[in-house]
């Protein structure tokens, strides 16, 4: 049964999921700034021990018999090498005389995240980052799916909304033997679960004071690497990305291009 949310629903069951798993030391309204939600809706989720409302539903209409479909995939039939990506402002330290912007990308099966500051959002630069992303993801890299900006795409200017494979982006793309798969305009959720670890990353610049801009990079770093190699994640069956990347090339070697290791710098 394909699952689909109220037109109103701020929250999918992955996002819940990811919520009643927090932990205690995250009080409702870090989360609720995080997630975009109410404190009471946030209190709300954190109680239940499901992640689905009436029925296991998010709709009645759910509990309908519902024609066949090849519209998505559960998370569990992805494999390494489906990645997300996007960018992130940050705030501009005292030290500098402008902002700058993080690329982040991050791979839905394994849920392994590489991330990348760069001056600014232009095309140049998320050409700099699929080559740095591609050099260090231990996967072969197939879709990468990102959002409609003028970084990754030239279909908001055309006439016939549509993109003309000429763009900075999509040539290196084609280069690489990677499709370039677009959002829906207008629909976020699409790229969910890259816009859920940049709320992640809002919430260590919101509790963490910043002097310079070798503060931020540094503290961005040890995030990261934290994150990749030593936070279980629920969606991942309580493993860590690294790990679920290791087990992933035992069972699938051919989806990889190099062995996945423990060190430092995976990430940077």
């Amino acid at each position: 049964m394909n699952l689909r949310l109220h037109g109103r629903a701020r929250t999918t069951p992955a996002v819940r999921a990811d919520i009643q798993a927090a932990p205690a030391t995250i009080t409702d309204a870090g989360l609720a700034r995080r997630y975009g939600v109410s404190k009471p809706t946030m209190a709300k989720w954190r109680r239940r021990t499901t992640v689905h409302a009436r029925h296991g539903v998010s709709r009645l209409q759910e509990l309908a018999p519902q024609p066949p479909t090849d519209k998505g995939k559960p998370s569990k039939a992805y494999e390494p090498g489906f990645v997300h990506v996007d960018v992130k402002y940050l705030p501009q330290m005292p030290d500098e005389t402008a902002r700058r912007d993080l690329f982040v990308a991050i791979d839905r099966a394994t849920r392994w995240v590489f991330v990348q500051m760069r001056p600014h959002k232009t095309a140049a630069a998320a050409q700099a980052f699929l080559a740095a992303l591609n050099k260090a993801a231990p996967f072969r890299i197939r879709p990468v799916v990102s959002d409609n900006g003028s970084a990754f795409t030239d279909r908001r200017f055309n006439k016939q909304k549509q993109a003309s494979a000429e763009h900075e982006f999509d040539r290196l793309c084609a280069a690489l033997g990677i499709e370039h798969r677009l959002t829906q305009p207008r629909h976020p959720q699409t790229n969910g679960m890259v816009e859920r670890f940049n709320g992640r990353i809002s919430e260590v610049l919101a509790t963490h004071r910043f002097n310079a801009a070798e503060d931020l990079a540094q503290t961005r770093t040890r995030y990261v690497g934290l994150y990749n190699q030593h936070l279980p994640q629920l969606a991942l069956q309580h493993r860590i990305p690294l790990q679920a990347m290791k087990d992933w090339q035992k069972q699938r070697p051919e989806l990889f291009k190099k062995r996945v290791i423990n060190r430092a710098g995976l990430d940077i």
